[in-house]
């Protein structure tokens, strides 16, 4: 039994079952450590639209931020993180590769694992656990990243770092991938979706590969997932976004904007005092 990472799989195969529009909303869990932007146990919404691309789902995404943003708030323009935005703005789209291109003079295609780990120790940025070519280029990603007041989308991901992603007829290295852009942080993501079952085995084949060498955050693989791809699942493209976007709207921490935190149980002194006869005490060491 494993606690839900996502309802991505689960959704897809309803899509493959005949239904053309869905989505859920309720817990996920995530062990990847905590800080004052993420949580293991969150709130996500996640939906699945048939016969839509990616792009179709940029345009519904910046409509749903601009009408959250008036009808919650009342106003387009927030500032946290120390970052200022306006979702009212243009949404520009930043090209993964070249963004890393101008920024570290690194083709993420080309050039080699030696050079990219190279140029990572001399910009004096480390890698937290498995070191491969895919955690080296999303750290200097993250890097850029922080820089990004937004709105902006994020396109053009390559395949490698994309598992999931229909990979784009003009260039297959590169998906039809999209990230929401807000104050340093991703936000959001979506993507056309793979429905070609041979494409989608090969990809969890080489993520699979990448679990074994020790990396935690590659995907599983999910055999059952590619069996109903055979049977067929129509042109669709699905999105995601996590309670996240309130905490950014309105500046405060993950902590502060969760109903009921994960928290060691503390009672304090006063209460102590006051039902020091019914509460248990505490074992002797």
């Amino acid at each position: 039994m494993y606690l839900r990472i996502s309802t991505e799989l689960y959704q897809k195969r309803l899509i493959g079952g005949g239904f053309e529009k869905i989505y859920t909303l309720g817990p996920n869990f995530r062990n990847e450590g905590m800080d004052d932007e993420h949580l293991q146990e969150y709130y996500q919404l996640e939906w699945y639209w048939a016969y839509a691309d990616y792009k179709d789902n940029m345009k519904l995404v910046r409509d749903l931020f601009l009408e959250i943003a008036n009808k919650v708030y009342g106003k387009t323009q927030f500032t946290t993180r120390g970052h200022t935005f306006d979702l009212a703005d243009e949404w520009k789209e930043i090209d993964f590769t070249q963004v890393i291109k101008d920024n570290f003079n690194v083709d993420i295609f080309e050039d080699s694992d030696e050079k990219i780990l190279k140029v990572l120790k001399e910009k004096g940025i480390e890698i937290e656990g498995e070191v491969n070519r895919n955690r080296m280029i999303d750290n200097m990603w993250k890097v850029i990243r922080a820089t990004i007041s937004g709105p902006a989308f994020l396109v053009n991901h390559p395949m490698f770092v994309s598992p999931l992603a229909k990979s784009k007829t003009e260039d297959e290295r590169l998906t039809e991938r999209f990230q929401v852009i807000i104050a340093g942080s991703e936000l959001g993501n979506g993507y056309s979706e793979i429905n070609d079952p041979l494409d989608q085995l090969n990809r969890f084949v080489e993520q699979q590969k990448l679990r074994e060498l020790g990396d935690e955050e590659a995907q599983m693989l999910d055999i059952d997932f590619v069996e109903m791809l055979e049977y067929g699942m129509p042109p669709t493209s699905g999105y995601g976004q996590s309670e996240r976007i309130f905490w950014f709207m309105e500046d405060i921490s993950g902590r502060e904007g969760t109903l009921f935190p994960q928290m060691r149980v503390e009672i304090e002194q006063s209460t102590k005092n006051i039902y020091q006869d019914i509460l248990p005490k505490p074992k002797k060491k």
